[in-house]
């Protein structure tokens, strides 16, 4: 006779792991908004929000995060500053930026440290949410052309360089960049005539017409 005591159970299905998101803006705006995408559109609710480099950094000790949304400007300076030591302390942390500043600038220099995820806050809401969702489920990017765009003056600047560039069109001098990265004031000068030999620009009048012609903000 048949045992007709067979297990018909289903099998256990598992749960997807749920991400631990931080979101790193300066816009209250656009860190809810974010947040409500995410939450409403991919079901993701470990979310939490930062507007400025300090409060980032100090909250990444104090929670181990999967993944970090950022912007390149904050309430306090540019992230470009401290994202090599986020990539050297916490190397597992999935980094995608989402900025205004162009992403042939920008994207181009973050590759160095390995964030290939680069999303403009122009693009539509759908791209947006698709994006995000390869995003946080760990999708690899297929790899473009990592040729700087020739008509860009500014595509070609280094992460330090771009880092420099932020403060000069802020209106600090040598020194004051100096003491602000850390960095010798000769390190400081070269950096600068490298900037302006890149871009082309003769004068400080000149640079800032470019970055305002090409969407660079500070």
């Amino acid at each position: 006779m048949e045992n007709s005591l067979v297990n018909h159970a289903e099998p256990i299905r598992k749960t997807p792991m749920q991400p631990a998101i931080i979101i790193a803006d300066d816009h209250s705006m656009i860190r809810k908004g974010l947040k409500l995408h995410i939450q409403l559109n991919l079901g993701f609710t470990n979310i939490e929000e930062v507007a400025s480099c300090h409060e980032l950094m100090r909250e990444l000790i104090k929670k181990k995060y999967t993944h970090l949304i950022l912007d390149i400007i904050l309430t306090d300076g540019s992230t470009l500053e401290i994202i090599p030591n986020i990539r050297r302390v916490y190397p597992e942390l999935q980094i995608l930026v989402f900025s205004m500043q162009p992403a042939e600038i920008y994207g181009e220099a973050l590759k160095q440290y390995g964030i290939q995820y680069y999303l403009s806050k122009t693009v539509g809401d759908e791209e947006i949410i698709q994006v995000l969702q390869k995003f946080l489920q760990n999708e690899t990017l297929q790899k473009r052309n990592n040729t700087p765009h020739p008509d860009n003056p500014f595509s070609s600047l280094a992460p330090r360089e771009l880092e420099i560039l932020h403060y000069l069109l802020k209106g600090a001098g040598t020194k004051e960049i100096a003491e602000a990265l850390n960095l010798k004031m000769n390190t400081v000068s070269t950096l600068k005539t490298r900037i302006y030999e890149k871009t082309n620009a003769g004068n400080m009048k000149e640079l800032m017409e470019l970055a305002t012609l090409y969407n660079v903000n500070y």
